[in-house]
């Protein structure tokens, strides 16, 4: 079974962030984002707040391991990342300015 740690760690991989940068964008040091990943500490009802809203971490996932890592954008969100997307290879493209 695996630990709320291990999980943690498993979402900052697939973000590609050290345990540095990771912390950083919420506000903690190395050495507490170490400490959770350790299973040593966890985080508090304001940590995995800013988890959710910086990173769209499923806190269902993290916290008992059910469903996927991350929260899907929603539908708008989406739609307009795609459309950047698109925009960007028709420049890419040649094909708009």
């Amino acid at each position: 079974m695996t630990t709320q740690g291990k999980r943690l760690k498993k979402i900052r991989k697939a973000l590609e962030l050290s345990q540095e940068e990771f912390g950083r964008k919420i506000g903690l040091t190395r050495g507490a984002i170490a400490a959770v990943e350790a299973d040593g500490n966890n985080f508090s009802q304001d940590v995995l707040c800013k988890l959710i809203q910086t990173f769209n971490v499923n806190i269902n996932y993290l916290l008992v391991g059910i469903g996927n890592m991350f929260i899907p954008p929603k539908f708008e969100q989406a739609q307009e990342g795609l459309a950047l997307e698109v925009r960007k290879i028709l420049r890419e493209e040649g094909l708009i300015k």
